[in-house]
């Protein structure tokens, strides 16, 4: 990113990437931090990090209202909502009508309607991995154990299907079992996905999580954590490839130390389009 904002408008959703995000922007140089957070979805650490909180039901409308007027012109997305959230939201006329128009409906389509309005008020999103570089891992092996050539094949498999299928606006997370695929993400996050896929595999089975082809890094940017190899190793899975400048690895040294002691191996491959 070229340019430093003074004052962020940060729209917060589950977890804490967004509290991570915040930290990592005052260290290079955002001096106000207004964060935009949702009831019964954002942390309540938020307040800890930002300089003001407003609290807002799951909505497009609402959130409009406060981006015209915080006095914010730069905007990050960090942190998901609850997909079954969004559905259920018939009181918010504004989604309600965005939701209407989409004539395909899942993660990218909604939130890349949900940015187009918000640039709408004159505010610029910038891209979820704004201030995190520090949380992207080069290319190169993290792990102890490299992948052997049967997880090679399968990450070179997942890698081709959601290059691919990058038009099908479906998820960036693929498992794939001795060249099988077991489990494309939809909907329900990546931590399902994983489990699904391993439902149907069993042990060995490889997670490769890299961005689509021409992916909006504006939000929905791979994330990886604790949350995730915990899925790994309930599931399963041996191996997990990223992608570099691709993903957020949160939690770099836990992850890579149980990831050691559980025998997975954790890749990031150079990036492609």
């Amino acid at each position: 990113m070229n340019e430093t904002p003074e004052t962020l408008a940060l729209i917060a959703g589950r977890d804490d990437y967004p509290l991570r995000l915040a930290c990592a922007a005052r260290s290079r140089g955002v001096k106000r931090i207004i964060a935009i957070a949702f009831k019964g979805e954002t942390s309540r650490g938020i307040a800890q990090v930002a300089d003001e909180v407003i609290w807002l039901r799951v909505g497009l409308g609402p959130m409009l209202d406060v981006l015209k007027t915080c006095g914010a012109r730069h905007a990050v997305m960090a942190g998901q909502i609850s997909p079954a959230n969004i559905f259920r939201l018939g009181l918010d006329r504004a989604l309600l009508e965005l939701l209407k128009s989409l004539p395909v409906k899942n993660a990218h389509t909604v939130l890349g309607g949900i940015t187009a309005e918000i640039e709408k008020t004159g505010v610029k999103v910038l891209p979820a991995s704004s201030f995190m570089q520090d949380y992207m891992p080069a290319a190169g092996l993290l792990t102890a154990r490299s992948p052997d050539a049967r997880e090679l094949n399968d990450i070179q498999i997942g890698r081709r299907v959601i290059k691919d299928t990058s038009h099908l606006d479906i998820g960036q997370t693929v498992v794939v079992r001795e060249g099988t695929v077991l489990a494309i993400e939809a909907f329900e996050g990546t931590n399902k996905a994983i489990r699904r896929g391993g439902k149907l595999g069993g042990r060995g089975a490889v997670v490769v999580k890299v961005p689509k082809a021409g992916h909006d890094m504006r939000f929905d940017i791979p994330i990886i954590g604790m949350k995730t190899l915990r899925s790994m190793i309930k599931s399963g899975a041996t191996c997990l490839a990223l992608e570099e400048s691709g993903a957020i690895l949160i939690e770099k040294e836990a992850v890579v130390k149980k990831a050691n002691a559980a025998g997975i191996s954790i890749v990031v491959l150079k990036r492609i389009e």
